[in-house]
């Protein structure tokens, strides 16, 4: 009897302690977690810190005259980033998602930026347009959108870019 009672005892235990090990080890995971996503963050913020940051949204307002395809970004006359667009895409920006296309590193002061936008206007024939707009970069973060939207009266696209300081 008093064997048995000595077993469950170190049965008891060791239950206890595999318990106390498993919340440990969820503990750990948990912090090893935390620091990778702090990680990341330092990451983010050494590579584009704020003071130099530049972000490039694209936005599309109705698209009843034209659907984009891919477009080509250039900020100070390098390429900066293209994209091709997939049928979700297309349809998230038609319901007003807003798609960030590019984040960069600048100086501050004057910066060119251009955008080659293709795509399918009315009765599928293919448009392709490019704008261009200037910016002045200053201290702190910096937001450029392209806006994409319909011309009634031409029916065809117009590309802007609005200035978020």
């Amino acid at each position: 009897m008093r064997q048995v009672v000595v077993l469950l005892l170190m049965l008891v235990a060791s239950q206890i302690q595999g318990a106390e090990l498993d919340q440990e080890l969820a503990d750990f995971k948990r912090d090893v977690l935390e620091v990778n996503k702090r990680l990341l963050l330092l990451e983010e913020e050494l590579l584009f810190p704020a003071d130099t940051q530049v972000g490039i949204y694209v936005s599309l307002d109705v698209g009843h005259y034209f659907q984009p395809d891919s477009i080509t970004l250039e900020l100070d006359g390098e390429v900066l980033a293209s994209h091709l667009y997939t049928e979700r895409e297309i349809r998230a920006l038609k319901n007003g998602a807003v798609q960030r296309l590019a984040l960069a590193n600048v100086k501050n002061g004057e910066h060119e930026i251009t955008a080659f936008v293709t795509g399918m206007g009315p009765e599928d024939r293919e448009i392709r347009r490019g704008v261009t707009g200037q910016f002045e970069k200053r201290h702190g973060r910096h937001f450029v959108q392209l806006h994409i939207e319909d011309d009634k009266a031409k029916q065809q696209p117009r590309l802007l870019f609005r200035d978020w300081r």
